[in-house]
């Protein structure tokens, strides 16, 4: 398997913890309590075998990165949270940010 989509699966996965700490109520709900931390687990352990062959510098700021701005996007478009003209823009300076880390890797 590729290690970039394993990279991409565990930041898809943290995205799904960060939003699971929302909905478990402060570890209060039983089942999304569980579901975010099996993400949690599983975003870890992909990262892991990502850092294999993705030097740590590279893999944990994308993997941070995918977190954070799918965290953003899902509070935007589900939550009702800000769209303002300064939170667009650095979310589009993240997304350059991935794409440039990703472009200047040797892997």
């Amino acid at each position: 398997m590729n290690v970039w989509f394993i990279l991409l699966l565990a930041g898809l996965l943290e995205i799904a913890w960060a939003i699971g700490l929302k909905y478990s109520d402060a570890f209060t709900r039983f089942w999304p309590s569980v579901w975010t931390v099996l993400a949690y687990i599983a975003s870890i352990l992909l990262l892991s075998l990502a850092v294999r062959q993705i030097p740590i510098g590279t893999a944990y700021p994308v993997w941070m990165g995918i977190g954070a701005l799918g965290t953003a996007v899902f509070g935007i478009v589900f939550l009702g949270e800000s769209t303002s003209l300064w939170r667009l823009l650095f979310l589009m300076l993240l997304v350059i940010s991935l794409a440039g880390l990703k472009l200047s890797s040797e892997v």
